[in-house]
């Protein structure tokens, strides 16, 4: 731009100039660069604030209540359904009128049990898919010299 500058006789018009079309052009094609940076921003002021919701839990007594009633389903389901199996096997006909009685649950019903279970364990996968930890890509993968096997089999 130095030669231009000189050719013109004014040194700031071209950086001028450049500035001018520049800012026309955004008018019309918004920065990418920029959408990225304000995209970042935004990403990164919803994380701080997150992390500053989470960041002294106040443990009362109805949170560690809730706290341990959320750990039972699971537990329930599990032993629930052995118990059915012990159930089956020790008192055959019971349990099969329990299970004509359980025939007798309209469909609806069954759906609504099947999205209730669907939605706590969905919920559950959700939060620790969310709070393990990142892999990042970028981590070097181990060089051939840390190897010691393969370092001795190049030598013999």
């Amino acid at each position: 731009m130095g030669v231009i500058g000189k050719l013109i006789g004014a040194p700031g018009a071209v950086t001028a100039l450049g500035d001018a079309a520049k800012g026309v052009a955004e008018v019309f094609l918004p920065s990418a660069t920029r959408k990225m940076e304000l995209s970042a921003e935004a990403q990164m002021a919803a994380l701080r604030q997150l992390g500053e919701e989470y960041q002294h839990p106040a443990l009362s007594w109805f949170d560690r209540l809730v706290n341990g009633l959320n750990r039972l389903p699971r537990p329930l389901l599990a032993f629930g359904t052995l118990g059915l199996f012990t159930y089956a096997m020790i008192d055959p006909e019971a349990f099969a009128k329990r299970m004509v009685g359980l025939n007798a649950v309209p469909e609806p019903l069954w759906w609504l049990l099947g999205a209730i279970v669907a939605f706590y364990f969905g919920a559950r996968e959700t939060h620790y898919f969310r709070t393990r930890g990142v892999v990042s890509p970028f981590v070097a993968a181990p060089q051939a010299e840390d190897n010691a096997a393969l370092a001795d089999w190049r030598q013999g």
